[in-house]
């Protein structure tokens, strides 16, 4: 049983395909909202029936119009919306069997560029664009930014720091400009996940990951809080938000508070 209750509230998750978004669709959806989940894969995901799926490049800006769009019609609103699209983990691992994912910047291949900051970054804004159109009439709204400790310190791949720190200043700059109109926007960082394409990656320790779910979790608590604003425009740590508000990973483990040195 989900703690916190979503039930009236939509919620859109991009980038559900797999990973940290498939978890937060789930969670979401099992709070009691209604989820749209969107993915370049997303009819071949591991979802509930009961969450509307809709295929969606974030890289094409008239299938986000469509999207937004869509939902528009269907509900008129837009309570949640949680920007985790982002291919940085694709191809993590090259043809030839080599971890190509700690290269110094001279020798990365430049559709890491793309993967991470066209599909990350540059998808967040033009989705947070729309579902600011949304929320700020009805004086209402969560954004949740997926980010990590890579936009504090150096991470061993520097278009990662750069994403990330990218990320944050999304988040704090939007946060600023929305504040007046009641909608709460946050860089939620998770710890290390337990996703598939880490867990593929065969060179994480993930013993003590967090599961996708668990970052999911974080989302409705902060969707399900009437003073939610105290957040906006900060970095807030799952974990944290954990203890918080007093909710626990599926298995029933209080997975540790990362810092940036910890990360």
């Amino acid at each position: 049983m989900e703690p916190f209750s979503l039930r009236g509230q939509v919620a859109l998750v991009t980038g559900a395909s797999i990973g940290i978004g498939r978890g937060v669709a789930s969670t979401l959806r099992q709070s009691g909202a209604i989820v749209y989940a969107t993915g370049r894969t997303i009819g071949h995901a591991r979802l509930d029936p009961s969450i509307i799926r809709i295929p969606c490049d974030h890289t094409n800006d008239h299938a986000v119009r469509r999207l937004f769009d869509r939902i528009r019609i269907d509900q008129g609103q837009l309570h949640i919306l949680v920007n985790s699209a982002w291919g940085g983990y694709e191809r993590m691992v090259d043809e030839s069997g080599r971890f190509t994912w700690a290269d110094p910047f001279w020798e990365q291949p430049i559709w890491r560029w793309r993967a991470m900051i066209d599909a990350g970054v540059r998808a967040a804004f033009v989705a947070s664009q729309h579902a600011a159109r949304l929320m700020i009439p009805v004086r209402h709204g969560l954004i949740a930014n997926v980010s990590y400790w890579a936009a504090q310190r150096y991470h061993s791949n520097a278009i990662y720091g750069i994403s990330k720190a990218a990320t944050d200043k999304l988040t704090a700059d939007t946060a600023r400009e929305l504040r007046a109109h009641d909608v709460t926007v946050v860089s939620l960082y998770p710890g290390l996940v337990r996703t598939e394409r880490v867990i593929a990656a065969g060179v994480f320790d993930v013993s003590r990951a967090e599961s996708p779910e668990f970052v999911g979790r974080a989302v409705a608590a902060l969707a399900a809080d009437s003073r939610v604003s105290r957040w906006s425009g900060q970095v807030v740590v799952a974990a944290a938000l954990a203890r918080h508000y007093g909710f626990t990973d599926i298995d029933g483990r209080l997975p540790p508070v990362l810092t940036a040195a910890d990360a």
